[in-house]
């Protein structure tokens, strides 16, 4: 019997990620469309542009969880496209690791004071 690596039975090599991957950049992309919408809803139906009323609707429950939400799926977005550009453009490995390390301390710094930030108000 032939070994010809054609059809079902074919040896599939690699990360076996692009899917998952490809979907949560999809869901995340969702999720911040949706927080700017309910961002810009709220702006263009206030009666005051104060930082009192900013800080009022930061204030409120619902909303510090939806920009939580926002924040995390924000950076795991950025997270996906930074990793994947470095693994298609940087071929060397050892730059290719630092640079991912690098994204990635970067990342959770930000959204810890991101969320910080957030948390204060």
């Amino acid at each position: 019997m032939a070994n010809n690596n054609i059809g079902p039975k074919r040896l599939v090599v690699g990360a076996h990620y692009g899917l998952k991957d490809w979907l949560a950049q999809r869901v995340t992309a969702i999720v911040m469309a949706v927080f700017t919408i309910v961002l810009l809803v709220l702006f263009l139906g206030a009666s005051e542009f104060s930082y009192e009323a900013w800080a009022g609707l930061y204030a409120q429950q619902w909303f510090k969880l939806l920009a939580f939400v926002t924040i995390l799926a924000l950076h795991y977005h950025v997270w996906v496209g930074m990793r994947d550009i470095w693994m298609d453009y940087v071929k060397p490995v050892g730059i290719r690791l630092a640079l991912q390390i690098l994204t990635i301390l970067w990342l959770v710094g930000c959204a810890g004071w991101a969320i910080q930030i957030l948390w204060r108000v």
